[in-house]
C-alpha cells in the first residue's frame, strides 16, 4: 500500500483518486439507487395490479352469480389475459357455455386456459374439461391428443376414464375395456366405471 509522510500528501493523493474515478463512483452510485428504486416501484406495481385484478375478478364472478351471464366474465378476462384470475374466470365461462349446450365457446374458453395459464395443474384441468367437451362434440382424434398432454398422476383415473368413452364411441370396444379397468384400478369406488365397463359387452353385441 502507499505510504504518505504528511496530511498534505494524503489530500492531494485523494483529489487525484477523485479526478480519476469520482465520476464513474458517482455514476455507478446513481445506477444502483435508481435500479433499487425502480425494482421497488415495479414491486409495488406488481402488487396494485394483482388487488386491483382479485378486486375486478370478485366483481365479475359476483355479477355472473346474480344475472347468470357470461358478460361480466368475458369482460374481465379480455382486461385482464396475463393473471392467474383470467383462467378461473375462463373455467367459469367454459362450464356456463357447455350447461348451455355452447361447445364451441366453451372450448374456446378452455383453450384459453391452456394458453395463457401459468400453472401447470390449471392447464391439465382445463385439458381434461376440454376433452369432454371435444367428445360430446365427437371430435374423438382430438379429444385423444388433449389427453395426451395430462401427465399429472392425480389425474390418471379420469384420463383412463375418458379414453374409455373415446374408444367405445369409436367401437373400439377391447381398447376402451382395456382403459375403464385401468381407470377402476385407480379409482376402485367409482360406479359409474364399473357400470361402463359393464356395459361394454352390450355395446359391442349390437
Amino acid at each position: 500500500m502507499e505510504q504518505f509522510a504528511t496530511e498534505e500528501q494524503q489530500v492531494e493523493a485523494i483529489k487525484r483518486f477523485w479526478k480519476e474515478h469520482g465520476t464513474a463512483i458517482i455514476v455507478g452510485a446513481a445506477l444502483g439507487l435508481g435500479g433499487l428504486f425502480g425494482w421497488r416501484q415495479y414491486s409495488d406495481m406488481q402488487i396494485e395490479s394483482k388487488e386491483a385484478a382479485s378486486v375486478a375478478y370478485q366483481s365479475a364472478v359476483e355479477t355472473f352469480a346474480e344475472e347468470g351471464s357470461s358478460a361480466s366474465l368475458k369482460s374481465f378476462i379480455e382486461e385482464n389475459k396475463d393473471t392467474g384470475y383470467a383462467s378461473i374466470a375462463n373455467l367459469l365461462a367454459a362450464k356456463k357455455a357447455a350447461d348451455s349446450g355452447d361447445l364451441d365457446t366453451a372450448a374456446s374458453h378452455l383453450n384459453e386456459v391452456i394458453t395463457f395459464a401459468e400453472n401447470e395443474q390449471m392447464k391439465e384441468l382445463a385439458s381434461l374439461r376440454l376433452a369432454r367437451v371435444q367428445i360430446e362434440m365427437n371430435q374423438l382424434d382430438a379429444a385423444l391428443s388433449t389427453l395426451g398432454n395430462v401427465s399429472n398422476d392425480a389425474f390418471s383415473a379420469e384420463v383412463s376414464e375418458l379414453e374409455g368413452d373415446v374408444y367405445q364411441q369409436q367401437d373400439k370396444f377391447d381398447d376402451a375395456r382395456l382403459a375403464y379397468s385401468s381407470a377402476l384400478e385407480k379409482n376402485a369406488n367409482n360406479p359409474l366405471l364399473q357400470m361402463k365397463l359393464d356395459n361394454l359387452a352390450v355395446a359391442a353385441a349390437q
